[in-house]
């Protein structure tokens, strides 16, 4: 089919789908930019999001990093585990079960972590989790590892693995919303900006 034999209507609309593409994508005016800006959110937020929410069976598949409690202070493995690993070692934990542990290596502020749902936790699981002990409910998800599962209580203890001590309440299951799947570096910090300048 030619040009010449598309419809007037099918030959308008097609015009109008070019005219709003070149305006949100190529247009170079401040007014174009925040259209570009609005659009990208509503993809990521309502088709996007969503998405990678069902693939991954979590309603909180991604997580970006605003504390620095899982940070190896960028060092290897070893170095990391010479200078903290005598505190995992009295809770029973060896160099080598930590070694085989999902991101052994921790992560940064700034990072974005992939999550992904699991049916059950384990030691050394880097879980993100809703704390309502004693009915304070956390502004933000925590997101730390496991090191110690209470099967009698049906709890478990975390700990970042930056921190001196685990986490000063118990955890139950149900307050995990997932696991860490996938580390992405830096680009949390765009949401960690965007935080401060309109919260202050």
């Amino acid at each position: 089919m030619v040009a010449d034999d598309i419809p007037w209507d099918e030959k308008t609309n097609w015009q109008k789908v070019k005219k709003v593409y070149y305006y949100v994508f190529e247009e170079n005016t401040l007014l174009s930019w925040v259209v570009s800006i609005i659009l990208a959110f509503v993809i990521v937020k309502f088709i996007f999001y969503p998405f990678l929410s069902l693939v991954l069976g979590t309603g909180l598949p991604l997580v970006a990093v605003i504390s620095p409690s899982m940070e190896h202070e960028h060092m290897d493995f070893d170095s990391w585990w010479d200078a903290n690993g005598e505190w995992y070692e009295s809770q029973g934990l060896t160099k080598e079960q930590f070694n085989d542990f999902t991101m052994r290596d921790g992560f940064y502020k700034g990072d974005v972590i992939v999550l992904k749902g699991k049916d059950s936790v384990e030691v050394g699981d880097t879980v993100v989790y809703t704390n309502s002990y004693s009915g304070q409910i956390s502004n933000y998800p925590i997101i730390h590892r496991v090191t110690f599962i209470n099967e009698t209580a049906n709890s478990f203890e975390v700990k970042g693995d930056n921190n001196d001590m685990p986490d000063q309440w118990p955890i139950v299951e149900d307050e995990v919303v997932g696991t860490a799947y996938l580390r992405i570096p830096y680009i949390g910090w765009l949401k960690i900006w965007f935080a401060q300048l309109i919260g202050g």
